[in-house]
């Protein structure tokens, strides 16, 4: 979809929409409203509230948290999974305070289209997030994306539905929203490589033979970062760069041999953008998703957050890069292989990995067999048209079938 600025990508156009504040609140809907990037945005929020509106939030199986949000914010409509779920959700909740309850693939939905909202917060975990999130597209809204699987599953479908919706894309993962402030005001034809940050996770100084034993209480306690169970997986395994890597290729429009990855373990560059002259733009800040969040909700101005340490960097000290173990973790490359291999094999490799992180936070597979048993999934798929969101769900279930199949073998 062709920009003001020149870039090709679906992200909001640079200097675009207009301010927020106490006379004008952004109206907003939240879709995962109790997890980590929930609970976050919801942060910010609370030193701006005048100007924001809640007219949403969705919790999945919280009740009890989404009943205490919902207690605090007031919002119109409340989602959960299922219609036990809303009964209990309803219990919880005060008797002068009666919300609509919606549940399911049709409750996110209709929240995520409410023709007042102007924001979406699209924070669900996994491939779940993709009906709502390309409901939200279709229907024309700003959102504030976290659930990176959706581009990744159906990146070319979100992409047209924004293009014939005039739907924008802002993006809320830390890597991709520093390289999207560091590419306004820039041409695209200067534009040589994107290049994404990783911390490591916590295993990037260990050796296959440590790899080997390691818990799904060690894989959870990320270093730097606060987040939530699957995704801390998926940042021991490197594969939560590896979707990150397809997300830029879909979000800024640049093939993938453009798009590069380093390890950097203070996580204080978030991201780096490589022009033709051999400048590199940087963006450094704390790590903490509250400032991503920030520039979305507030976009195109800034928010302060007074609740947030400003960064030392005579603290920091040293900043240091490596390049990625692709031996000792191949979900990198395997992410870069299934990009190269068509639509079809992305919706393989994330439910493939959706299916081995649940089984080793359940402790019946070990750390090293996640990127085996998604080697395995990617080398049987023959590829087949993925033209519709049934067509992705459908083999997003079947993978996942087959996924649980190998495991127990």
């Amino acid at each position: 979809m062709p920009m003001p600025n020149g870039f090709n990508y679906i992200s909001a156009v640079p200097g675009s929409g207009s301010s927020i504040a106490a006379d004008n609140p952004r109206r907003l809907v939240i879709l995962g409203s109790t997890g980590s990037i929930g609970q976050s945005a919801l942060g910010v929020i609370r030193e701006h509230p005048e100007r924001f509106r809640m007219l949403g939030l969705a919790g999945g199986r919280n009740i009890r948290l989404l009943a205490e949000q919902a207690r605090q914010w007031r919002p119109g409509m409340l989602a959960v999974l299922d219609a036990s779920l809303a009964r209990e959700l309803a219990e919880l909740l005060p008797p002068d305070y009666s919300p609509e309850i919606v549940h399911g693939k049709e409750g996110y939905e209709s929240l995520a289209t409410l023709p007042e909202a102007e924001l979406v917060i699209s924070a669900q975990v996994g491939a779940a997030g993709l009906p709502a999130t390309l409901a939200a597209a279709r229907a024309g809204k700003v959102i504030a994306l976290a659930n990176k699987e959706s581009l990744v599953l159906a990146g070319n479908m979100i992409r047209e539905a924004c293009r014939q919706s005039g739907a924008m894309i802002l993006p809320v993962d830390s890597e991709h929203n520093a390289v999207f402030q560091s590419l306004r005001g820039e041409k695209s034809s200067s534009l040589k490589q994107i290049i994404l940050t990783a911390s490591g996770g916590p295993f990037r100084d260990l050796d296959a033979a440590d790899l080997a034993g390691v818990t799904v209480r060690q894989a959870l306690a990320h270093p730097n970062w606060s987040m939530g169970a699957k995704i801390s997986v998926d940042s021991a395994t490197l594969m939560n760069k590896g979707l990150e890597v397809i997300e830029a290729c879909l979000l800024f429009g640049v093939e993938l041999e453009r798009v590069a990855v380093l390890i950097h373990p203070q996580s204080i560059v978030h991201s780096l953008v490589e022009f033709e002259d051999r400048s590199l733009l940087a963006h450094m800040g704390p790590a903490d998703m509250r400032v991503p969040i920030s520039y979305c909700l507030g976009f195109p101005d800034r928010l302060g957050l007074q609740s947030l340490a400003p960064l030392d960097l005579l603290q920091a000290a040293t900043l240091s890069f490596s390049a990625p173990r692709s031996t000792l973790f191949p979900c990198l490359d395997l992410a870069r292989q299934a990009f190269a291999s068509g639509p079809s094999h992305l919706v393989v490799l994330n439910a493939a990995n959706e299916t081995a992180v649940d089984l080793f936070l359940k402790e019946k597979l070990s750390f090293m067999n996640i990127p085996a048993l998604i080697r395995h999934c990617l080398d049987e798929h023959p590829g087949e048209p993925m033209d519709s969101l049934e067509s992705i769900l459908d083999l997003s279930a079947r993978t996942q079938s087959r996924a649980q199949n190998w495991a127990v073998r």
